[in-house]
């Protein structure tokens, strides 16, 4: 049987949206609403890493000596 191929970040939030919804409708079998939770969670760790992966990536660049370009890490920005 192949691997299950993971879904794209913006699959996975849209698939979030979702399951928040339908807990927060509060009319799921205890089953259900546990397999969902179970689901979000996989989904939520998913995208915090894709995350993490991407503010590793982003840099700044400024003129360095000579002028040339260096790159530098971004500022941690408040949420």
């Amino acid at each position: 049987m192949p691997a299950k191929k993971q879904p794209t970040f913006e699959e996975a939030m849209a698939r979030l949206e979702t399951i928040v919804s339908q807990l927060e409708g509060g009319d799921l079998p205890l089953e259900k609403a546990l397999a969902l939770f179970e689901e979000g969670a996989g989904l939520m760790k998913q995208c915090s890493e894709a995350l993490d992966k991407a503010e590793q990536k982003v840099r700044k660049l400024l003129p360095g000596p000579g002028g040339a370009p260096v790159m530098e890490e971004m500022e941690e920005m408040e949420v």
